[in-house]
């Protein structure tokens, strides 16, 4: 991912987190619903779950926290995990779904922004934006790393990026 210096930093930040992004659906392409569904770590982490929990954090830090909307997460009901559970009827296409359209608003909301020094309240500390689309490339990518474990798992495909086996 070859950044020209002279890009305006949350223009690179949003490469960066574009980029993870389509790790994470591309980690999830080929794979079959029982594949995708498997967990194969103690933790009960699967490749669906991890697709699921990145369409709630989207939701989170672009709707909620940079945006200021009221929006549901799942953890905010008490349950920390509630975001990693499956449902009996998630599957690929309706994850999928749901987490593209989140994307789809976080960029948006991400193309508004103007400042990464902007700053927002986060648990009643100002926080910069700056801060929270860095921990946003941070997640994605840690998540990306961990859905390219389960795969290699699943069936021994690896690699970073599309076409980079």
């Amino acid at each position: 991912m070859v950044q020209d210096l002279n890009t305006p930093e949350l223009e690179t930040l949003a490469r960066y987190l574009d980029g993870y992004r389509e790790v994470v659906l591309w980690k999830l392409a080929g794979v079959d619903e029982e594949a995708a569904r498997r967990a194969l770590v103690p933790s009960g982490t699967s490749l669906l779950g991890i697709v699921k929990h990145l369409a709630y954090v989207e939701r989170y830090w672009y709707q909620r926290v940079i945006a200021g909307r009221e929006v549901d997460v799942p953890w905010l009901d008490g349950d920390d995990d509630a975001d990693w559970r499956l449902d009996p009827d998630d599957d690929i296409a309706t994850v999928t779904a749901l987490y593209e359209r989140e994307v789809a608003e976080s960029r948006r909301i991400h193309a508004e922004l103007e400042d990464p020094e902007d700053t927002v309240a986060v648990d009643g500390d100002l926080v910069s934006v700056r801060r929270i689309v860095v921990h946003m490339v941070e997640e994605i990518a840690r998540h990306a790393g961990h859905a390219d474990i389960l795969r290699e798992l699943i069936d021994g495909t690896t690699g970073s990026f599309p076409g980079e086996d």
